[in-house]
């Protein structure tokens, strides 16, 4: 079974992110999900396993199917390639009102709400 992978951090998991893989589950086209394992600071206030905990939980049904996988990879610096090896590199350009969700500015209403 093949899938379309999408790296990110998911700090937190939001309905930009859900548009996002939905373009290639809308293609009937199964989505991996890979959380970067960084240090938590103020833009990553949440661990790894947290993110993924999250992720799964929002996505349980296409989990549960396994249109979706969740899983944890190391940091990374880059992705690359060498030369055509059986996968596509495609870019989903979102329209304007996805494009302006912010995951910081979600990250402050969370902070302001619970101090």
């Amino acid at each position: 079974m093949k899938y379309s992978m999408f790296i990110g951090r998911w700090q937190p998991w939001h309905k930009g992110h859900r548009w996002l893989i939905d373009q290639r589950l809308n293609d009937n086209k199964n989505v991996l999900i890979c959380i970067r394992d960084m240090e938590t600071d103020e833009n990553n206030p949440y661990t790894a396993e947290e993110v993924k905990i999250n992720v799964e939980k929002s996505l349980n049904d296409l989990v549960s199917s396994k249109r979706v996988k969740v899983i944890i990879i190391p940091d990374i610096e880059s992705v690359n390639y060498g030369r055509g090896v059986g996968y596509d590199i495609i870019e989903h350009i979102p329209p304007s009102n996805i494009e302006k969700i912010s995951a910081t500015e979600i990250r402050n209403k969370l902070s302001q709400n619970t101090q």
